[in-house]
């Protein structure tokens, strides 16, 4: 009577594991970094993106697509840290 418990274990055991984010994830937020309508975004942390966190800056997402970035660039004093699922990440200084 006990075998069938212990051939269900490992699939209860795994039903408790936390499944990896999905590799469509980019956690973004808000309704725009600079004002709400603006196509760049901040991004919160994921297993991906918390290699480009930091302190002292706000990692923002742009589209790939987006024609406003070299403002954005020069407004903000951003810098490129990655491409990831079409969009741009930069590290933007918080002054």
């Amino acid at each position: 009577m006990r075998h069938p418990v212990l051939l269900a274990l490992p699939v209860l055991l795994m039903a408790c594991d936390t499944p990896p984010p999905a590799s469509g994830d980019l956690p973004l937020f808000g309704n725009g970094y600079r004002a709400d309508g603006d196509q760049c975004r901040r991004v919160g942390e994921s297993a991906y993106t918390n290699q480009f966190l930091d302190d002292a800056a706000d990692l923002v997402a742009c589209p790939e697509d987006y024609e406003g970035v070299g403002v954005f660039e020069t407004e903000t004093g951003a810098v490129q840290v990655a491409f990831y699922q079409g969009y741009f990440l930069y590290s933007v200084p918080r002054y």
